[in-house]
């Protein structure tokens, strides 16, 4: 089974590890991840104005290149995930994007929305099961208690991102099920962790970390997980409560099918 796949820039500098075990445990799921060729940048946010065309045409140039390729698009970050999923969806919805950035790219066949874009995650879910991923665990994770944080990107808008439900979502836990381990529900595993203001208001986004990372070990979580690099620093780096590991989900899909 073969995948196009965008890593974005920062798996290949400060979240090398999310992109690394992702990589292997795709392989020992016999899923075969084949990195888009001269991909760039996605942005990392997304556009809101409606006549912004250029700082998406990226996103663009990598749903072409998929669709070229008869691939559906697998992304690994949440906020690659995000712009290239919302951007996506203008190309399908929005004529006069459509138009221009077709227009910009002058592409010999204009682009409409072809591809179809899938989370790792939802890889997982979708098409390799849980329950069949749990059939090819070797080494359960028996008796961790592990906190699923979502964050922001990969569950809104819910309209546009059609993830999961935003307000009670499963996945992350049923993948946590699936690899052996007990989740641990707590209230603030879908709240922003203030990561796109660490910079401007440090201690704004230290204090949304704390309150997450504090919510969680009030429940019994004793480790938590995530996909999103810029949330792993707030909560691991950033934090001046920092009591529990975070890791990234692929560490322990690759520790639990035995390939980390």
């Amino acid at each position: 089974m073969k995948f196009s796949y965008y890593p974005g820039c920062t798996l290949k500098t400060k979240a090398k590890d999310l992109d690394a075990y992702g990589r292997r445990a795709a392989e020992a799921l016999g899923i075969t991840l084949e990195e888009l060729p001269e991909w760039q940048c996605c942005g990392a946010v997304y556009p809101m104005a409606k006549d912004e065309i250029a700082t998406k045409l990226s996103s663009v140039r990598a749903l072409v290149s998929a669709r070229d390729l008869g691939n559906d698009l697998v992304t690994l970050c949440s906020a690659c995930h995000h712009v290239i999923k919302r951007v996506n969806g203008d190309m399908q919805n929005d004529e006069n994007i459509r138009t221009k950035a077709n227009n910009y790219l002058q592409l010999e066949t204009p682009y409409a929305g072809e591809t179809k874009v899938i989370h790792y995650l939802e890889m997982l879910r979708d098409v390799v099961g849980f329950d069949e991923l749990k059939k090819k665990v070797v080494n359960p994770l028996k008796g961790r208690k592990i906190g699923a944080y979502y964050g922001c990107m990969l569950l809104r808008p819910s309209k546009e991102m059609q993830f999961d439900n935003p307000e009670n979502p499963t996945i992350i836990e049923d993948f946590i099920k699936a690899i052996g381990a007990t989740p641990v529900l707590y209230p603030f595993r879908n709240e922003c962790c203030g990561g796109y203001v660490t910079l401007s208001k440090k201690e704004l986004a230290q204090k949304k970390a704390d309150v997450i990372l504090e919510s969680a070990m009030e429940q019994g979580a004793e480790e938590l997980i995530t996909a999103c690099p810029l949330c792993m620093y707030n909560l691991d780096a950033n934090s001046t409560a920092h009591k529990l590991p975070v890791h990234y989900f692929t560490e322990l899909l690759a520790e639990a099918l035995g390939v980390k």
